[in-house]
């Protein structure tokens, strides 16, 4: 099994438990990055402390059930396109973006967003009467 990171492809031995990353993996590939040996035993316990933190939300993130990730996220796009909305002019182009992301997603999963679907189609459907709303003021100007 391979995963893919922005560094490319990486072999995943099955064989082996998940544990955290190295402190060295931290750096590791990135151009410019010191290396362990560069850093001083604080600096070096700074980084493992890290890398140690990263594994523990790692872990919560992996108990947490996929739906309600999502659902977070596409309340995200809701705020980020209520942010544009709420500019003095509002940002209508991209309010448009992040409310359609966030349509996309709400469309793209039905039946599969758990407890939350009935608050996400709400959400967009009162971000999307604004847009048209605040579109209607902005071409009456």
């Amino acid at each position: 099994m391979s995963l893919w990171t922005p560094d490319g492809e990486h072999e995943v031995p099955r064989d082996q438990p998940a544990s955290a990353p190295a402190a060295e993996e931290m750096t590791g590939g990135i151009p410019g990055a010191p290396s362990l040996e560069d850093l001083s035993p604080e600096e070096r316990a700074q980084a493992e402390a890290m890398a140690a933190e990263l594994a523990e939300a790692r872990e919560r993130l992996a108990d947490t059930p996929s739906s309600m990730v999502v659902a977070n996220h596409a309340m995200g796009l809701y705020e980020l396109g209520a942010i544009h909305l709420s500019n003095d002019p509002p940002n209508l182009s991209e309010a448009k973006v992040a409310i359609d992301a966030m349509a996309a997603i709400v469309d793209a999963l039905p039946g599969r967003l758990g407890e939350h679907e009935e608050t996400l189609h709400a959400a967009r459907a009162q971000i999307q009467m604004a847009f048209v709303e605040l579109s209607t003021q902005a071409d009456n100007t």
